[in-house]
């Protein structure tokens, strides 16, 4: 359970809600959808939902001393939305265990402090969202908050950037009036 402070000074609280939306939106995808293409051009939507998945997992593993570890996404012909319950409730139990916030990890993207790593996966949980929601005809219903912060701190950290070798476009444009979460997906290059 997540407490009652902001969302900039509750990033467990934050990863909560992020994971409870997008898995709402793998709960919804329909039996004929699992094949259908994703905004996210490299994937189809089983493949979307497995690569969280084992981002989750894998996330998970890094933050527990495994990284190493080669977690994939659900089995095949598994339940992918409770593989992604599961994989979501052990990333939230590695970011809340003592001094994981502020532990420095090897990672992805270079040495960071636990805090950084929830701040990606809650980024990332919420791009590829929009792709599963996009994909599958579903509302959106990602925290508008929260896509708004991180939208916030991707332009502060990319600005504009050259793209290349990145795994995102350049920007796309968006109405000023969108949703936090559609300017959120056209500045990592989705056209909404």
């Amino acid at each position: 359970m997540s407490s009652q402070k902001p969302p900039e000074q509750d990033p467990i609280g934050s990863l909560d809600r992020t994971c409870t939306a997008v898995g709402d939106l793998v709960v919804g995808v329909g039996p004929g959808q699992w094949a259908d293409p994703t905004p996210c051009t490299e994937w189809n939507v089983s493949q979307l939902v497995d690569h969280l998945i084992a981002g989750n997992r894998r996330f998970a593993a890094l933050l527990r001393d495994h990284p190493t570890a080669e977690p994939g996404g659900a089995e095949p012909g598994g339940d992918r939305a409770a593989a992604y319950r599961t994989a979501a409730a052990a990333l939230r139990a590695a970011f809340s265990a003592p001094g994981a916030l502020d532990r420095i990890y090897p990672s992805p993207i270079g040495s960071a402090p636990g805090l950084a790593l929830v701040d990606l996966r809650i980024a990332e949980q919420l791009l590829h969202g929009w792709d599963l929601a996009q994909a599958t005809g579903q509302h959106p219903n990602l925290p508008d908050d929260l896509a708004g912060q991180q939208l916030a701190r991707a332009r502060g950290q990319l600005g504009d950037a050259p793209r290349e070798g990145m795994p995102f476009d350049a920007p796309q444009p968006a109405p000023a009036h969108a949703p936090a979460i559609d300017r959120l997906a056209a500045f990592f290059g989705r056209r909404v």
